[in-house]
């Protein structure tokens, strides 16, 4: 696939997008609570679309482990108060959404026009979202998770971790088409009921997914197996988080989905002019 449409708006992926993230939570797990006022929503928008980001996703919904429980209503309204303001200020900006709730999805691509479907769960925690990915015919970012963001630490047991998520997303993949959704990126779930160990396996191995010729997205950004391995925190996970990324570029990936956008860019200006080297 060499671009995702998303309407009448196409995003190229003949060389790796930044996809940066805007959370519109009290908790999430590096900036809860930073952009909730429009003033600092939009101070965010303005910065991802300044430093180069191809695409914004919008979650309002922590699904780090411990999380507090958002019902559907409380998540929507948090969405729709993000994505409002980005329709109404950068009307032409492909936007994601982070959710796994079909009527969160549906309602949202009938208020705003369509978007991105970014799902945690593949469809596992809410199988109609699939329906509404392909009634709409949106681009559908499917996870690997076992259990859910409360029991994912808890399901960690793997023979062959890479082997088992490649498997996987070719099940899962096959069985998304069969249902209608035409337009899929697969994301290998860092941090999302996996070891600090597995993370890194996975990562080594991220070739093999890139190979079931989906576009892959890699979600590393500050989490924690960068600042857990190095002792420190996700505000000092910076410099851990760049080195990541141009290992997942290495590996296939084809879009970051990342905190520090500038960063990010800066990272697949340096790896594009490397493999053109």
């Amino acid at each position: 696939m060499t671009h995702i449409t998303i309407g009448a708006e196409k995003v190229s992926l003949e060389k790796p997008v930044v996809m940066g993230i805007l959370n519109v939570t009290p908790d999430s797990f590096y900036d809860g609570g930073k952009y909730t006022s429009e003033l600092k929503i939009m101070e965010r928008v303005d910065e991802i679309v300044e430093q180069g980001a191809g695409i914004i996703d919008v979650g309002a919904y922590s699904t780090r482990p411990g999380a507090a429980f958002v019902d559907a209503q409380e998540e929507l309204s948090r969405l729709s108060f993000a994505v409002e303001l980005i329709r109404k200020y950068y009307p032409h900006l492909p936007v994601s959404i982070d959710t796994f709730r079909s009527s969160v999805a549906a309602r949202t691509i009938h208020k705003y026009g369509k978007v991105i479907i970014n799902d945690i769960s593949a469809g596992e925690l809410d199988p109609l979202i699939v329906d509404v990915a392909a009634e709409h015919d949106v681009p559908y970012v499917a996870m690997h998770m076992k259990g859910d963001p409360r029991t994912m630490q808890s399901m960690t047991d793997y023979r062959d971790i890479v082997a088992e998520v490649v498997d996987y997303f070719r099940e899962r993949t096959a069985q998304l088409r069969e249902r209608g959704v035409r337009r899929i990126v697969v994301d290998p779930g860092f941090g999302f009921a996996k070891t600090l160990e597995q993370n890194y396996e996975l990562l080594r191995g991220l070739h093999r997914l890139a190979e079931l010729g989906y576009p892959v997205l890699a979600g590393v950004s500050r989490k924690s197996m960068i600042y857990k391995l190095l002792g420190t925190t996700p505000a000092e996970a910076l410099n851990g988080t760049t080195a990541l990324h141009w290992e997942c570029l290495r590996q296939g990936a084809v879009i970051l989905r990342a905190h520090d956008t500038r960063e990010a860019v800066e990272v697949v200006r340096m790896f594009d002019q490397f493999m053109q080297a």
